[in-house]
Parts: structure tokens; sequence; C-alpha cells
């Protein structure tokens, strides 16, 4: 989703991908080759934010700037940076080749060094999950690699249409008519009613009639 604030709006180059569940706010530029995933929120809120080249924000990571009349933190995300899922930057400054590991948290003000780690991963962590020897650019080139490989990979996403429930059943109970056999035999048992109460009717009437001629 992307939204305008006020008279600002987002800037992002034609090259980067926004998943369709991110939120992208305000005066934030995301420039080319980034790849902003799902449920990540980047928002600027009185100061600008900027991401540059080839960085990766993953699923459901905050990015915020913050200011007023007398302070003003925008934020910064270098080159080839990686925002770890659920990570949280607000009104920082991130140089060049950093990796915030999922969680990890920086506040207003604070600068984060180039080609470092916020947060604890597993030493052999770029190894492992990116193959990469380590260097000290390992963290550039694992999120200049991993932004290539998403941007590749959802370059045909589309929205799928919800399942169309289907038509509820019309109930049958008020117009259901009774079978055949069954409409037969309340017939049979309303013309048996009616021969009843005519020979009832027919018997009052001679009682009622031997009486009269008693009482003559």
């Amino acid at each position: 989703m992307i939204v305008s604030s006020g008279t600002k709006k987002p800037n992002i180059h034609a090259g980067a991908y926004v998943a369709p569940t991110a939120t992208i706010s305000g005066d934030v530029t995301i420039e080319e080759g980034c790849a902003v995933l799902f449920g990540a929120i980047i928002s600027a809120e009185g100061a600008p934010i900027v991401i540059g080249a080839n960085s990766v924000v993953m699923e459901n990571a905050v990015i915020k700037s913050s200011g007023g009349k007398v302070m003003q933190f925008p934020c910064s995300i270098g080159e080839s940076c990686m925002i770890g899922p659920g990570a949280y930057v607000i009104g920082a400054t991130i140089e060049p080749g950093v990796f915030i590991a999922s969680g990890a948290q920086v506040r207003n003000g604070e600068t984060i060094a180039e080609n470092s780690t916020v947060g604890e991963i597993p030493k052999s962590f770029f190894q492992d999950v990116f193959n990469l020897p380590d260097s000290e650019d390992v963290r550039a080139k694992a999120a200049e690699n991993y932004s290539k490989f998403l941007r590749k990979t959802h370059a045909q996403d589309a929205v799928a249409e919800a399942p169309k429930k289907a038509a509820p059943k019309a109930s049958l109970r008020k117009t259901e008519e009774p079978p055949p056999t069954q409409s037969t035999e309340v017939e049979k048992v309303v013309d048996v009613m009616f021969v009843e109460l005519e020979e009832a009717r027919l018997r009052r009437e001679a009682a009622i009639e031997r009486e009269k001629k008693t009482k003559r």
C-alpha cells in the first residue's frame, strides 16, 4: 500500500520491488534494486526516509522517521543493507552494508557503522544461509544477492482473487410437496372424517325426531 501523507508521497524506483501487503507512507525514497517484503512498514512521520540501493527490508520490519518543530530524526538506510524480520529502526543512520538481525532495534539519533551487525546471529550465518564465505563486506554481498533473487522471484506476482462462496441452497421445507403416497393417505383420512361427521349429524337429527314423537 502506497500512502501519501499531506503533500509528501513515496518515491519508489521502478527497479525496486514492494510487496502488495507492505505499507510505504509519506516522504520515503526507495532506490533501485531494493526489495520490501510482505508486512513491512516504512513510514515517514515528520522527517524523510531514504532506503539505499540494493537493500532488503524483510517481513514485518518497521522503519520510521520522526520529527516536530524542535527536533528532526530522519532515517537513512545505506546501500546494500538488510533489515531482518520484525526489526525496528526509527530515526537512525544505518551506513552501507549493515545487517540488522531479526527483532533488533535501532533508535533515534543512533548511527550504525558500515559493514556491521546489530543483534545476535550464529557465527556461520552468512555461510549457512547465503553460501558466502566470511569477509568484511559479506553483509553487503548477502543483501545484494538476496535482493536480486527476491526481485526475480516476485517479478510476476499477481494478487489472486478470493474464492467465490457457493450460493446457499434454497430451503425446500416451505414449498416442498409431500410425495404422492403421503398425499393419498392424507386425502383418505380427510374423507373418512367427513363421513363420520355426516353420520353423527344424521344420528342427532333422528334422536331429535324420536324425542318429538314421544312428547306428542
